[in-house]
């Protein structure tokens, strides 16, 4: 029993002064969509603050492809002491699951969450080609051409796909989609007129204020300050169409509890900074509310829950 007691001393000694000691090289930030997107930007935004306020340097990393498993992939098989984690979109965690299972990487069980940053609306953006000036205009078009525009998002179970789908039962059209890696690469064939719109994360929004993109709706609470005249799909009728989940950190399943907790605590002091306010705030993106790592895991996995019905309800099955 000594024996017992001396070794769980050394235990949580031991779990204690990592916990103290993180970061105690830089850390490598995973980002499992590609570059340009806005789980790129704020992963970034967020990493210069860190590597600041720590004194070690937060790398970022993009790993996009595979709706999210690659990355997920990567960091389930790093070593689990808060020095590699990974930050994805709400719906890389909470909606892909459940339409792209993978026997052997279930995210839910090979990671853990540690802390939520934030979530988006997203905004309704038109290629100057469509002929719509405003949103009743473009509703019109879209039901005398069902089946003939198609929508780019970020990947297959991304929150922007989920949202036109929804959208897409709502208002009575066929809009077809178009999965790419992430929101930039979208945005670019948006830009290049190879798609006809997207439901966008707010990576497109300056494009939209230089003329290259007509905004017509906003998926989300409010709307836009820059748009006034913009109005909300709730405004017009259309409930339940919105930005999906919280993004988040996440690190491999076997990390110490003492360093998830410390890795909380450094994020969400991050996320109170004034200038990763004002980035955020830029970027359209909504503070996730403060939440432990334990209140955290509850919301990704009620989130999952919820997907799951909507998903069935949207006949989006796995693959």
């Amino acid at each position: 029993m000594n024996k017992f007691i001396v070794a769980l001393a050394a235990a949580l000694i031991a779990a204690h002064a990592s916990a103290q000691s993180w970061p105690s090289k830089p850390v490598r930030v995973i980002v499992n969509v590609a570059p340009g997107g806005v789980a790129d930007v704020t992963a970034r935004v967020l990493a210069q603050r860190l590597t600041e306020a720590l004194g070690q340097a937060f790398v970022v990393d993009n790993r996009a492809g595979g709706d999210g498993y690659i990355g997920f992939d990567f960091v389930s098989h790093a070593d689990p002491d808060g020095h590699t984690l990974v930050y994805s979109p709400g719906s890389s965690m909470m909606i892909s699951p459940h339409i792209v299972k993978r026997a052997d990487l279930d995210p839910l069980k090979v990671l853990t969450p540690v802390a939520a940053t934030g979530a988006v609306s997203l905004y309704v953006l038109l290629n100057p080609g469509v002929p719509a000036q405003n949103f009743d205009e473009f509703l019109a078009y879209a039901r005398a051409n069902s089946g003939k525009l198609n929508y780019g998002s970020p990947g297959n179970g991304t929150s922007p796909h989920i949202a036109t789908e929804v959208f897409n039962r709502e208002a009575k059209v066929k809009l077809n989609h178009i999965p790419y890696k992430g929101a930039g690469p979208a945005l670019k064939d948006l830009l290049g007129g190879q798609i006809e719109l997207t439901f966008d994360p707010g990576v497109g929004i300056a494009s939209a204020k230089a003329g290259k993109l007509r905004m017509v709706a906003v998926a989300g609470p409010v709307r836009h300050p820059d748009f006034p005249d913009v109005p909300t799909l709730e405004e017009k009728g259309f409930k339940g169409i919105d930005g999906g989940p919280h993004f988040g950190f996440y690190a491999p399943a076997a990390t110490p509890g003492d360093v998830i907790q410390k890795m909380n605590f450094e994020i969400q002091k991050a996320m109170k900074d004034p200038m990763v306010n004002d980035r955020f705030k830029a970027l359209a993106v909504n503070l996730a509310p403060s939440m432990s790592a334990e209140q955290f895991a509850a919301y990704v996995r009620a989130e999952y829950g919820r997907y799951a019905k909507l998903l069935t309800e949207l006949n989006i099955g796995a693959q």
